[in-house]
């Protein structure tokens, strides 16, 4: 056969056309007239995206030609995209999967989507213990209720990918991003995360939308008011973070998956160190007013203590007497936890356990170091504290703290009081904890525990406010710290100033201590 029989008899050129007019077909997505209603709403296209969030040109699709064909006899003449994309890509040169909704064909119901390309995609984050970025436009679930009819039938619900879903939060990082209004089960894929994010304005989450809220409660109900940033980000505590953008939700995710390794087999990635450890701010010795009753920015303690401008935080407007969040000593990822006085006094409620435990079983998987700037004067008490079930949250948070096994570190700065106080650290453990000399602790607090143990004498006294003065006032003696540090009771009071170099110290210690622990740990990831 001659090389010209060969090149015209032997060629795949046109299965190779035909696959590119697949592609071509697939890529309008639901067509310039959804496109534009997309646009319109304040949000990207689904590519406009997946663009947005990797680095330029890394994106390798998988599945590009998929969708529902229509034939004129044997000539395909349109290919209706699946509703759902994914593949591979780089952010800061770090290989992950994405698995993106494409609202614009079908509200990114499930009766638009090929079944086995999402749950292909969790899969592949799995096998390839890669990190896994949702980005969720849609219901996600059954979709309309016009499939019954062309099903013939009705089914019992099921969770597609579910199995696959909790393995990936015990084996490798999972961030779900709220893109637009997403309900059922695109809902609850946002919250089958270790972080989340939501653009204000444009993204709204329920677990039922307006239509289907109406018929159950009898009002009508908009859609930014039944489950807009404001509501998940600020009171249920659903979603983590609330973005300004699509921009900023895709830069909250790459700063996110910066501190996190690619799976639990790996040790968190460390960056070169360009803030030198040994820094001693003088601020750190006056930021803790002398007055107990007078609060402090404790971000600012955190900004001077940990590299600087490295604090990530997660969950800033829920759960505020609580701070949560990732960042670096030395270039060293670390998980980070602080009371807030400015909230509550600090003292722990529903919220803020329900925060910490998120933060503390995530760093435990993924086993980054945790630090703990503690100025806890107990649970939050009253009425409204017990309503909230306080003390069986709580107690979720305590247990979280005594079944992480990761290193841990506690600086002292003030109050340490009660039951709450003492999960500070896993007391069974070395327990490793610097005081600064603002430190307090004990059962109750003075003010309050002078009333309940001398209730009776003060009562009775001719000047009960000057006999409670003069108690509060002896007793000021026995519980300064140094009388603590007498009997070993606590381990170092420290100038405040020697905080950084005591704890980059410390996370060089406990990073060479990770291999040991790398590995799927005994209790899973729960959301």
């Amino acid at each position: 056969m001659s090389g010209s029989d060969k090149k015209s008899g032997d060629s795949w050129s046109p299965e190779i056309e035909e696959l590119h007019l697949r592609e071509s077909m697939a890529a309008k997505m639901g067509g310039p007239e959804r496109i534009e209603r997309q646009r319109a709403a304040g949000r990207l296209t689904v590519r406009e995206r997946i663009d947005g969030l990797f680095d330029p040109g890394t994106f390798h699709e998988t599945g590009a030609a998929v969708g529902v064909p229509q034939y004129d006899g044997k000539r395909l003449v349109d290919l209706r995209a699946s509703n759902f994309i994914f593949g591979t890509g780089r952010v800061n040169g770090r290989k992950i999967v994405v698995g993106a909704d494409d609202f614009s064909i079908r509200g990114g119901a499930s009766d638009a989507a090929i079944g086995r390309k999402a749950p292909y995609a969790e899969h592949m984050a799995l096998e390839f213990r890669l990190p896994m970025v949702r980005l969720i436009d849609g219901t996600g679930g059954g979709g309309s209720v016009k499939q019954l009819e062309m099903m013939g039938s009705t089914y019992v619900p099921a969770n597609p990918a579910m199995d696959l879903m909790v393995a990936l939060l015990e084996t490798v990082p999972v961030v779900s991003a709220c893109m637009g209004s997403v309900a059922g089960l695109g809902a609850a894929r946002v919250v089958f995360s270790h972080f989340s994010v939501m653009p204000r304005k444009t993204a709204q989450l329920f677990v039922a939308g307006p239509p289907v809220v109406m018929p159950a409660t009898g009002k009508w109900i908009d859609k930014e008011d039944l489950g807009g940033s404001h509501i998940h980000t600020r009171g249920s505590g659903a979603v983590d973070n609330e973005a300004d953008s699509e921009e900023d939700a895709f830069e909250q995710i790459r700063r996110f998956l910066s501190y996190m390794p690619d799976s639990v087999y790996e040790v968190p990635p460390v960056i070169e160190a360009i803030d030198p450890p040994d820094r001693r701010e003088e601020e750190l010795l006056s930021i803790i007013p002398r007055n107990k009753r007078k609060t402090y920015p404790v971000r600012r303690i955190i900004d001077l203590v940990m590299d600087r401008d490295s604090f990530f935080e997660i969950g800033a407007r829920w759960g505020r007497s609580a701070v949560t969040g990732l960042a670096r000593l030395a270039g060293r990822p670390v998980g980070l936890i602080a009371n807030d006085p400015r909230f509550l006094g600090g003292a722990i409620d529903a919220q803020a356990a329900d925060k910490m435990i998120r933060l503390i079983d995530m760093c435990d998987t993924f086993h980054l170091p945790i630090v703990n700037l503690v100025d806890n004067p107990g649970f939050w008490i009253g009425l409204a504290g017990e309503k909230q079930g306080t003390i069986r949250r709580g107690g979720r948070w305590i247990y979280s703290v005594y079944q992480a096994t990761v290193p841990w570190c506690s600086i002292i700065l003030r109050k340490v009081f009660g039951v709450a106080g003492a999960a500070h650290g896993n007391h069974t453990r070395l327990n490793l904890r610097y005081a600064w000399p603002s430190g307090e602790w004990g059962s109750l607090p003075i003010e309050g525990g002078v009333m309940a143990a001398y209730r009776r004498e003060i009562e009775a006294a001719d000047d009960p406010d000057a006999l409670r003065a003069e108690i509060e006032e002896r007793l000021t003696d026995v519980t300064s710290p140094f009388r603590t540090a007498e009997i070993f009771g606590i381990e170092e009071i420290i100038d405040p100033r020697d905080t950084r170099p005591l704890l980059c110290e410390w996370v060089e210690t406990a990073y060479r201590l990770l291999p040991s622990e790398l590995g799927i740990k005994r209790r899973g990831m729960r959301p």
